[in-house]
């Protein structure tokens, strides 16, 4: 029961573009009639099964979904290079849909620095708050902002300049967060 649960929450993530493993989970409990939480997956496993579904259903087409939001992730980092840009998320570990968000960590003085360079640059931009959790118990609130670069939605969490050297845990695994600079992002592409 525990894999059918990981196998519809991956489907729903895959077909409705969710990219929250909980709300995902719920879901996947709720159509399959499970009440037991003891037997919920874990998130790693939902990661896995979101994979082997894209592997078996999506294949090529995933493959180059995924390249068009890294080159749109690009173009956005290239934009706010200023801020030491690093790519986070389901875009940088490949499990994105076409309906994810691109996910940024930016790191600045303040965060109206970002604001009036989205402001110079002509970009609609919409101010934000994010909550990261760094610790067990630790969770703290970060600004940010949602613009679109090429086609996609960025969602550019704003840190402060120190903020680089501790990355906040991951959704999936509760490890420090994966990210990516300009030139790691462009290497994925293989691009200079």
């Amino acid at each position: 029961m525990r894999q059918a649960v990981a196998d519809e929450a991956a489907r729903i993530m895959a077909e409705q573009g969710i990219d929250d493993f909980l709300l995902a989970k719920r879901k996947a409990a709720e159509r399959l009639g499970v009440v037991d939480a003891s037997i919920l997956p874990r998130n790693t496993e939902i990661e896995s099964a979101l994979f082997a579904r894209q592997r078996l259903f999506s294949g090529g087409k995933h493959e180059a979904n995924i390249a068009n939001l890294r080159r749109s992730a690009l173009q956005a980092m290239r934009l706010m290079a200023d801020f030491e840009p690093r790519l986070v998320g389901p875009v940088l570990s490949g499990t994105a849909s076409a309906h994810s968000e691109i996910n940024l960590h930016l790191f600045a003085d303040t965060p109206e620095a970002v604001s009036i360079r989205l402001d110079e640059r002509g970009v609609p931009h919409e101010a934000l708050e994010r909550r990261l959790r760094f610790e067990r118990d630790r969770s703290v609130t970060y600004p940010a902002f949602r613009f679109v670069a090429g086609q996609q939605t960025v969602d550019a969490v704003v840190f402060p300049l120190d903020g680089i050297r501790q990355s906040p845990c991951s959704p999936v695994d509760g490890k420090p967060m994966r990210r990516a600079n300009v030139a790691e992002v462009a290497a994925l592409l293989d691009v200079a």
